[in-house]
């Protein structure tokens, strides 16, 4: 049995992990690497393996950096089944569209400023309608409900807690050869057990083999309390000022945690009624996902629809959803003070660009942060302090405040994360490999589970291969 780390390995995006045993190929992930620019769009395009070779796909969930190159796999020849909560199939039915669109309007967008410089065009790495194909191959499945899915291979999704639909990956592994079995448990995104509208995260029993995130190993969150308090202050601080607050966040699951606590802030008189904008047609459809999945809310989000008779958490007296982009352009010459949420998280792509463009010069509004900020992505350059900034190829000051607050992250924290790994029971435990985490975090973390007394800790390099016999 071979494991080879292909991404997310001494970094945050792009997850990506072949296990290979009984002759077969299975993929762990297939995430959208996200990073320098020159870099994103060959190594997305190309795999370090040949996707038809491919036999099946294990994915945890639907964020862009674990699912977000799957329709290119496709695209490219893999044409096996791939496996995944039944809420994180109907998310990746949206979110995939969407990069898909985002991909064409893009490289739309762009094309017309590289004509005009006379510089060659560029193609989107996949579009809506090889997203479309791409979905035909997605088979949900609940959450501690083994399935086989492959010779000597059985797969148990648990909750993780991160989003909706989230799943640590449990993989009961027979190889015929040698007669030998192993359990290999990924965790996936860990969630946080205060968070508010799902479920805390579950562990997954007696691995042999554990891959654990460490995406923030070497840093602690604020409270839900204490972010829902900073949330408020930086609303109140803006209205003063006659300002606009412009929070890039993730469509799935940061969004309707802003609106459920703007919900709340407003329903307790903490902030004023004023016009809350969700434009994002992603973010909007995804709602309506969560609305399909009551089951996954927990009991705050069931006392809080007590409280309000059935007040629904996810819309309120001046929220807007926006879906038509005339409608998100009018945004453009709101004069009053407003939130306006828009996708993507990190300011990659999408319409939350156009409002950085608009607003980022004036230094009444304020760009909030709630999400982590990979390296080298626009969130995080402004959350860095960069003064000047490209958007759309074209230079722009940053005079806006730049603020952040970490308690919104959907991460679990350094402490969070041990708690999580010293639930587990090591009786079987043989090796431990910490992912998904910039170097720094990562190897901190490492030294955090070795210091709990966990055996044979690696941070794998990626593209680095272990073998088990």
């Amino acid at each position: 049995m071979r494991i080879t780390f292909y991404g997310a390995a001494q970094e945050v995006t792009g997850s990506l992990y072949l296990i290979e045993i009984n002759g077969r190929r299975i993929l762990m992930e297939c995430g959208m690497y996200q990073g320098r620019r020159s870099e994103t769009y060959e190594r997305n395009l190309k795999f370090p393996f040949d996707p038809k070779s491919i036999d099946t796909l294990v994915l945890s969930h639907a964020h862009i950096d674990h699912s977000g190159n799957i329709p290119n796999l496709v695209k490219q020849g893999f044409t096996g089944h791939i496996w995944c909560t039944a809420a994180t199939r109907n998310l990746c039915v949206y979110m995939l569209l969407d990069a898909g669109h985002i991909q064409e309007s893009d490289a739309e967008y762009l094309n017309k400023q590289r004509a005009r410089k006379g510089e060659p065009l560029i193609e989107p790495l996949y579009t809506q309608a090889d997203a479309e194909a791409a979905m035909a191959q997605f088979t949900g499945i609940g959450f501690r409900q083994p399935m086989s899915i492959g010779d000597g291979i059985t797969l148990t999704f648990h909750n993780a807690g991160h989003i909706l639909g989230s799943a640590s990956i449990a993989l009961d592994l027979h190889e015929t050869s040698t007669g030998k079995d192993w359990r290999l448990v990924f965790s996936g995104d860990i969630g946080r057990k205060d968070m508010a509208i799902l479920w805390p995260p579950e562990t997954p029993e007696n691995p042999d083999i554990l891959i654990m995130e460490s995406t923030y190993g070497d840093r602690l969150h604020g409270t839900a309390q204490q972010a829902r308090k900073e949330l408020q202050n930086v609303v109140q601080a803006t209205v003063r000022r006659r300002g606009k607050v412009i929070i890039p966040a993730f469509a799935v699951g940061r969004t309707q945690e802003l609106v459920y606590a703007l919900n709340q802030l407003e329903t307790g008189g903490d902030i004023p009624a004023l016009p809350v904008f969700v434009d994002s047609p992603l973010a909007v459809n995804v709602t309506d996902v969560f609305r399909m999945h009551p089951e996954e809310w927990d009991e705050e989000v069931r006392a809080f629809l007590s409280r309000g008779q059935g007040r629904n958490p996810f819309s309120f007296s001046r929220l807007e959803y926006v879906r038509d982009q005339n409608r998100s352009k009018q945004l453009n010459f709101i004069t009053e003070p407003a939130v306006i949420i828009s996708a993507s998280g990190m300011a990659e792509s999408g319409r939350i660009l156009h409002h950085l463009k608009n607003n980022i010069e004036d230094s009444n509004n304020t760009i909030l942060f709630v999400g982590y900020q990979a390296e080298n992505t626009l969130g995080r350059r402004i959350m860095d302090g960069v003064r000047r900034v490209k958007i759309f190829g074209e230079d722009y000051d940053v005079r806006a405040q730049v603020t952040a607050i970490d308690g919104y992250s959907a991460h679990a924290d350094q402490l969070e994360l041990l708690e999580w790994a010293q639930s587990i029971d090591r009786g079987r435990l043989q090796q431990t490999f910490v992912v998904h985490g910039e170097q720094a975090s990562a190897f901190a973390f490492a030294e955090k589970l070795r210091a709990t007394g966990m055996r044979q800790v690696t941070v794998p390099e990626r593209q680095q291969i272990v073998e088990f016999s």
